[in-house]
């Protein structure tokens, strides 16, 4: 699946590396490379359906907008037909595809999962340790195990498509979704290489979006912490109010102006108060929001080759 919003600069060499993997290394298979195209404008779906009427095995999903990436990506594995399929392999090639000839030899083993592992990037050093310490946090509090620099450049047997088809999730996330399944896995290392054309559609917010999705999709962690964060500072206010109290009454002594102490006292114990709730509705939201995030995954405006 590879997904695709104003790529016309990768998308032939994107084509064109899938279709030499396969005659030269994997030639005993047939293989079916599908494209979801999210309503570019830079000539990008015209491109697409040239390619795929010249050779069959393209198929093309034109969406009516721009949906995002993951939505796109989980549309076109619902729609895929193979005996495994690759959840995303982006346009960019930032992960090559030259290493599917080791993932099909893992599956080849009876592994259901072979999953991808970005050991290196080619990236700024900031950005990298922020990845590092984003994987860590996500792996840490996930209610299933979530391996650390895997993305969904991976190969999943049909049997997990068939497992994903269950999930009902207009925001999906992918990876989170194959891992939850508990299919047996194993991990090939690759190299995550810098783009060769044009600059990521990606943005900071989007980044953003993508974490915070992760951990509300993997982890009622969050909302836990919120609990307990208001229950230990209302704990605290009572004891600090308690200590005044002593010290006031049986001490004689006076530790602030009168009336201070009573109002930090109030907005304390109140906050905590507060967050206490607030995470104990969260729990409420938490379980309701996995019910009912019921939205068009997408809506598809073409079809080719399907």
């Amino acid at each position: 699946m590879s997904p695709a919003f104003n790529e016309k600069k990768n998308i032939i060499e994107c084509y064109e590396r899938v279709k030499r993997v396969f005659e030269e290394n994997l030639n005993d298979y047939e293989y079916e490379h599908i494209f979801a195209d999210n309503c570019s404008t830079d000539g990008t779906l015209p491109l697409l359906k040239t390619i795929a009427q010249n050779d069959k095995r393209i198929k093309v999903i034109s969406n009516s907008r721009n949906y995002g990436v993951f939505p796109s990506t989980f549309n076109a594995i619902l729609k895929s037909s193979g005996d495994a399929i690759i959840p995303m392999l982006p346009v960019d090639l930032q992960d090559p595809p030259e290493i599917l000839p080791q993932f099909i030899k893992e599956w080849e083993k009876g592994f259901k999962v072979v999953a991808g592992n970005r050991k290196n990037r080619e990236e700024n050093f900031i950005l990298k340790n922020i990845r590092k310490l984003y994987y860590l946090i996500i792996s840490k509090i996930s209610n299933f195990e979530l391996p650390q620099n895997v993305g969904e450049f991976q190969l999943i047997d049909k049997d997990v498509v068939q497992a994903l088809k269950l999930f009902d999730d207009y925001n999906p996330y992918i990876r989170g979704m194959i891992a939850s399944c508990g299919f047996p896995s194993t991990t090939i290392y690759y190299k995550h290489v810098k783009r060769k054309y044009g600059k990521s559609k990606f943005s900071l917010l989007s980044y953003f979006d993508t974490s915070l999705n992760a951990l509300i999709s993997v982890s009622n962690m969050p909302m836990r912490v919120s609990f307990f964060a208001g229950l230990a500072i209302s704990l605290s206010s009572i004891f600090w109010a308690s200590f005044i109290l002593f010290e006031t009454l049986v001490s004689n002594k006076q530790l602030a102006q009168p009336g201070v102490t009573s109002l930090l006292i109030g907005v304390f114990f109140f906050n905590g108060v507060i967050l206490l709730f607030l995470g104990l509705i969260g729990e409420y939201i938490s379980a309701i929001h996995s019910q009912v995030r019921k939205k068009p995954l997408v809506i598809e405006k073409e079809n080719i080759n399907f």
